[in-house]
């Protein structure tokens, strides 16, 4: 079964080119969407510092030098194989031990504003991939959650604290997995964070995260909750990378 997959027995058969000499970072941020990645080489002055390559193209990894930090950014794949695999390749490429991901995710109470700044406490592990870098349970605790909570307090960002349900089946959310989610506490629905955070766990990385509360779960039938072309509280709205490039500067210093 998939969830005895983890091997920590014997030596993985393909390993990340772990750089001594790769470009040093305070921090690296990921995004999922190519419309912040745009909104961030027109706004902010980046230095192409690396590249990731794979079947399906090269994204390129850039260096921020904001306050004083040097912070990289570079735009993944939504899914957790491949932020989770951008993330084990970029060690030939940066040095960082702190990695931030934030993006969009589904709201599973209708109370939770749309747009809104969702905190991940634990994760439910409806994915595979963390399964070959943790022994199997149901959650995984998102450990640094209190430091982003903390960072949302200080700066008075509204915010809400919750589990969140990981799943790689985006199109299998179905009614009875979403009653059992939300009963559990479950308060939002996403492809990354549990596998993110074992990942992290393995190679002693520090991960921080944020969602957008965007879609909502919790009605009678799907609701988008915005309309076409708008990005203002979406998973695009460019604001959100605002505050986690201070984010970024925040746990730098930590």
């Amino acid at each position: 079964m998939i969830t005895n997959s983890f091997d920590n027995k014997s030596e993985a058969k393909i390993n990340p080119k772990f750089n001594e000499n790769a470009y040093k970072l305070d921090v690296c941020i990921l995004t999922f969407s190519n419309v912040i990645e745009e909104y961030v080489l027109n706004n902010y002055k980046c230095e192409k510092i690396g590249e990731i390559k794979d079947a399906a193209d090269t994204r390129f990894i850039y260096k921020i030098d904001y306050k004083g930090k040097k912070i990289g950014f570079f735009k993944t794949y939504v899914g957790a194989p491949s932020c989770v695999g951008s993330i084990e390749t970029s060690s030939s490429q940066i040095k960082t031990n702190k990695f931030i991901v934030f993006g969009g995710a589904g709201c599973l109470n209708k109370e939770i504003a749309h747009g809104k700044v969702m905190v991940p406490t634990k994760a439910y592990r409806d994915e595979g991939t963390s399964y070959h870098y943790a022994e199997a349970s149901d959650y995984i605790e998102v450990k640094n959650h209190n430091i982003v909570s903390d960072f949302m307090r200080i700066n008075e960002i509204p915010y809400i604290e919750g589990k969140t349900w990981t799943t790689d089946a985006f199109y299998r959310e179905t009614l009875n997995n979403f009653e059992k989610r939300k009963a559990d506490g479950c308060i939002s629905v996403e492809m990354e964070c549990s596998a993110v955070q074992a990942m992290c766990d393995f190679r002693n990385l520090e991960f921080y995260t944020f969602f957008t509360s965007g879609d909502l779960l919790d009605s009678p039938k799907w609701d988008e909750r915005h309309k076409n072309g708008e990005l203002e509280g979406t998973q695009h709205d460019s604001t959100h990378f605002d505050i986690a490039i201070e984010l970024a500067n925040y746990v730098s210093e930590l």
